[in-house]
């Protein structure tokens, strides 16, 4: 029952200067609603980024050109050939799908409407490792690889750009590439963006047709993907495309490779690593809002016990304890830290929302950080809420009645 007293009697004296008591509080709620809604967008972006690479395939190696070194002397990008994607289909083992990749943004027209798109040149293993759908007509297939056939498979926005022609519209009729005619033979389903890949607005055609009738005969890739069934086997894949792309660039053990090879996951960890440095900056200047905070109640405290110091004494005549005095300033303290962390949650889950719905942004509000957020807001106002109350409970009763 005492210590419920002691509550009311500090909650009083939170009531007895409510102004005060909410300037008091500002720091608090600045510094927790900064923390959450800093947290909301870098949580909605990792959110973001994760799902996009989930889009890309969470087992796939991309193989890119890399520098060609000459006695220590850059001389420029090094090529990926066809060759190279046909010595990994073949010399992998079964444990790759290998499809290459040559890329030009052409002109593709349909009767009188036209679009500056980007044409792909794939193998048909390129669907199956994005794990590409389709709403009408079907692939192209191997055959058509190796007969230069002229069809092509449209992304979804395509048949919108072309004259909003409905997909199933489209199939079987003939749309040019650079002039080229091409029959449209399958509609993507809407894959939305991976990263940098929008494969919704591309095109997709043979890459041996892209390579003779589109692009002129140029042998040059833009990269290779290389999926394996699982991501368990990425290491293994690893090293055997290492292995491969060194026997066909002809590169001596421990000569510095002309190629990269990079996978999904290495992006979701750069990306990690950013945002952790981002915000353990932000985290930073939240936690300087916290401590001016923290200053400016214990600054009221002191205010407070100055201002109350006969009230202490009568309470100390009247038989009130060091402990009971020390716990009254104390839940004072805590009272208006936790007040203040609860409506900075608030304030900043409102600016998240806002964020969303306004400016279109992801976030998302994690339940850690508002626990964190509040607990953080407890100590504050116990570690600056302390010396207060132990110079209140450290009060003469005689000098305290004697206070004017």
């Amino acid at each position: 029952m005492l210590l419920l007293e002691i509550v009311m009697v500090a909650m009083a004296a939170v009531r007895a200067n409510v102004l005060r008591s909410v300037l008091t509080t500002l720091g608090i709620v600045i510094g927790i609603a900064a923390v959450i809604t800093m947290v909301a967008l870098g949580e909605g972006a990792q959110q973001r980024v994760e799902e996009q690479i989930s889009r890309m395939g969470t087992s796939i190696l991309t193989i890119r050109p890399g520098q060609q070194m000459w006695g220590g002397v850059s001389r420029g990008d090094a090529e990926l050939a066809i060759d190279d994607a046909v010595a990994l289909r073949a010399q992998a083992g079964g444990l790759l799908k290998v499809s290459p990749e040559q890329q030009s943004r052409l002109q593709v027209t349909y009767k009188r409407w036209n679009s500056n798109t980007q044409i792909m040149g794939v193998w048909p293993e390129y669907f199956e490792m994005y794990d590409h759908s389709l709403v009408a007509g079907r692939w192209f297939d191997q055959g058509e690889v190796q007969g230069r056939r002229r069809v092509a498979v449209l992304g979804s926005n395509l048949p919108e750009t072309l004259g909003e022609t409905p997909p199933e519209l489209l199939i079987g009729e003939t749309i040019q590439i650079r002039g080229v005619m091409f029959e449209v033979i399958g509609i993507l389903a809407e894959k939305g963006d991976a990263a940098w890949v929008r494969p919704d607005d591309q095109v997709f055609i043979p890459q041996s047709t892209a390579q003779y009738r589109v692009m002129g005969g140029r042998d040059r890739l833009g990269s290779i993907y290389a999926a394996t069934e699982t991501p368990a086997e990425l290491d293994m894949a690893y090293a055997e495309i290492d292995r491969i792309m060194r026997r066909e660039h002809r590169l001596e053990a421990g000569e510095e490779a002309d190629f990269n090879i990079r996978n999904s996951a290495d992006l979701l960890a750069t990306f990690n690593e950013t945002n952790q440095t981002f915000a353990l900056l932000l985290a930073g200047i939240a936690g300087v809002s916290l401590l001016v905070g923290g200053i400016g109640i214990m600054n009221i405290m002191l205010v407070s016990v100055t201002e109350r110091t006969r009230e202490i004494g009568v309470r100390k005549a009247l038989g009130a304890t060091k402990r009971a005095i020390l716990t009254q300033f104390l839940v004072e303290a805590l009272f208006l830290c936790v007040l203040g962390g609860l409506i900075g949650v608030a304030v900043g889950y409102g600016s998240a929302e806002i964020m969303t719905r306004v400016a279109e942004w992801d976030t998302a509000v994690a339940p850690a950080a508002v626990l964190t957020a509040i607990g953080f807001s407890a100590a504050v106002g116990l570690f600056f809420g302390i010396w207060p109350a132990r110079r209140a409970a450290r009060l003469d009763p005689i000098d305290a009645l004697r206070y004017e």
